[in-house]
């Protein structure tokens, strides 16, 4: 795996989301590549785009995979936009490592990212 979809922020970390709402599940889906060369963490949920409901949903996904309380977690861009960057407060080493575990990029025999 290449490029990550987050940077490490003082206290936070920044993550690049591509949200795809009413997607049947509430979930993260791995990392894709954009067509610009950006990597952006996919999530789903099963939420409509209809009065932050969406929104609501994916800070509660990323929170969980993140292993912080939800109120940790905020939009801090494209709120209205399907791609959104979110900032998770707190130890941003300790955050990347569960969001790369829960986004799959680490190799489940030997812990270490693919």
């Amino acid at each position: 795996m290449g490029a990550r979809p987050w940077t490490a922020a003082a206290g936070a970390l920044l993550v690049d989301v591509r949200l795809t709402p009413k997607g049947g599940r509430d979930a993260l889906d791995g990392v894709a590549p954009l067509a610009d060369g950006r990597a952006v963490l996919k999530a789903r949920v099963r939420a409509a785009p209809h009065e932050g409901a969406a929104n609501a949903a994916l800070t509660r996904v990323i929170a969980a995979a993140a292993g912080v309380p939800p109120r940790q977690v905020a939009i801090v861009g494209g709120a209205t936009a399907r791609l959104k960057r979110v900032r998770i407060a707190g130890d941003p080493r300790a955050i990347a490592a569960a969001l790369e575990h829960a986004a799959g990029c680490v190799d489940a025999r030997d812990g270490r990212a693919s």
